[in-house]
């Protein structure tokens, strides 16, 4: 009786959680006049599906956008693992004076949101002739904070003999770091890559105040230039386009899911 009234309950959660993206893959297959009529129905009577999607390819360079967003984030995951390991390697596993006071400089980092210091980052990329490149959507974010606190947390847990063996084999520190630490914590590096991902995808901000050409637009932004160039009415298509670009970002959630699960899991309990 109590599993089902769990599933009962979970049922009712995932139809909660999935009805918008559910009513905005049905909006994208509905024609002008169906999406304001005054009755709310799931399926549509007329389809214009075809319709709705061709304009959503065509009116902007829908492919040149997501490959931009691709781009963008997967530039900016390598960065920020690549520069976060070592820093949290040093937080975790080496002893010198101020080594508290460092890591509570990278927790009080944790606090300061782009928002905060976007004016000097604008005038650092106008200055440096970085706006309207794929460049200043990737030289802000290359420095996480959040994979610096979550790597540490990680390689906390590695056994100390571990890496002595590895010292004692004349491996350098720097080889230590992405020969023995980068493997080990892999699962939590697949987990940090989902968030982000998953955040700097759906970032509208930055791009909006750094990007002004279509064709460097990431997809939140090419969303917004195309609901400008549909003048805001066309909601079918503009749902389309919407479909578009989130389905990228939830089918690579979903490959992800079993990792990034694992990785959040092992951190919590090794922390």
């Amino acid at each position: 009786m109590m599993r089902a009234l769990r599933l009962v309950v979970l049922a009712a959660g995932a139809v909660l959680v999935l009805f918008p993206f559910l009513f905005m893959i049905s909006t994208s297959l509905k024609p002008q006049a169906e999406v304001f009529s005054a009755g709310l129905s799931m399926i549509p009577t007329h389809w214009s599906g075809w319709e709705n999607y061709t304009k959503a390819f065509t009116r902007i360079p829908m492919g040149r956008i997501l490959l931009n967003g691709l781009i963008v984030c997967a530039a900016i995951v390598a960065f920020q693992i690549v520069f976060a390991l070592p820093a949290a390697y040093a937080l975790a596993k080496l002893r010198f004076r101020g080594r508290e006071l460092l890591f509570g400089i990278v927790l009080l980092g944790l606090l300061v949101p782009i928002h905060a210091i976007s004016i000097p980052l604008y005038a650092a990329a106008r200055t440096l002739g970085l706006l309207n490149t794929l460049a200043v959507l990737i030289v802000p974010f290359t420095l996480s904070v959040f994979a610096i606190f979550l790597f540490r947390q990680f390689i906390k847990a590695i056994p100390d003999d571990l890496i002595l063996a590895a010292r004692s084999d004349g491996l350098s520190e720097a080889a230590i770091v992405w020969r023995i630490i980068l493997p080990n914590a892999w699962p939590a590096a697949s987990a940090f890559a989902i968030f982000s991902v998953v955040a700097h995808w759906n970032d509208l901000y930055w791009p909006l105040i750094a990007i002004s050409k279509t064709q460097l637009a990431t997809p939140p932004l090419g969303l917004l230039f195309f609901r400008a160039a549909e003048a805001g009415d066309d909601y079918g298509a503009l749902m389309a386009a919407t479909v578009v670009i989130t389905a990228p970002l939830v089918l690579f959630f979903l490959f992800a899911q079993r990792l990034f699960i694992e990785g959040m899991t092992m951190t919590g309990l090794k922390g």
